[in-house]
């Protein structure tokens, strides 16, 4: 998911503020991985987040790159996921609105879909069972489009199917 520079740095200003407001301080490590995240506008493991840190030309250790999510996820600014891989992926929550996510068996790749359609289904559902909807979370694991072809293509030895 591409997001606009802005967003990025108003949710980093929203993350010192929400420090500030609660007598924490704003560590370089903090705000660097703070940046990472709130820049790519993704779902990052803490490799990767360690990786675009030491691109920038600084360097954050694993452990406080791990004490930095904490705090963040604790603003409220980022969310974990655990989409059965083994790590957790961190997203940037750049809107309240609900999303899922579409993720890949085999390359591990995420993609985020929403639409008012299903949204507007899901807490009708609920009621349906006597449930009172207050949040949910959506995951559909399954082969990515690139994935399926190569599977599609290995299958029929590089034809094209009819």
């Amino acid at each position: 998911m591409a997001e606009a520079p802005r967003d990025g740095h108003e949710l980093l200003e929203r993350f010192r503020r929400w420090l500030r407001d609660r007598h924490m301080p704003i560590t370089r490590q903090r705000d660097l991985v703070a940046q990472a995240i709130f820049a790519a506008g993704g779902h990052l493991s803490v490799e990767e987040l360690e990786r675009r840190v030491r691109d920038r030309g600084h360097h954050v250790g694993t452990a406080t790159v791990y004490r930095a999510l904490e705090v963040l996820v604790k603003s409220g600014l980022v969310r974990a996921h655990d989409f059965g891989e083994g790590f957790k992926r961190y997203e940037p929550l750049l809107s309240p609105a609900q999303h899922g996510h579409l993720i890949c068996t085999r390359c591990g790749r995420v993609r985020e879909f929403s639409t008012e359609r299903f949204e507007r289904t899901l807490p009708m559902v609920a009621d349906e069972m006597g449930f009172l909807h207050q949040r949910h979370r959506v995951e559909i694991h399954g082969l990515c489009r690139t994935c399926r072809d190569a599977e599609i293509g290995a299958l029929t030895g590089g034809r094209r199917r009819a």
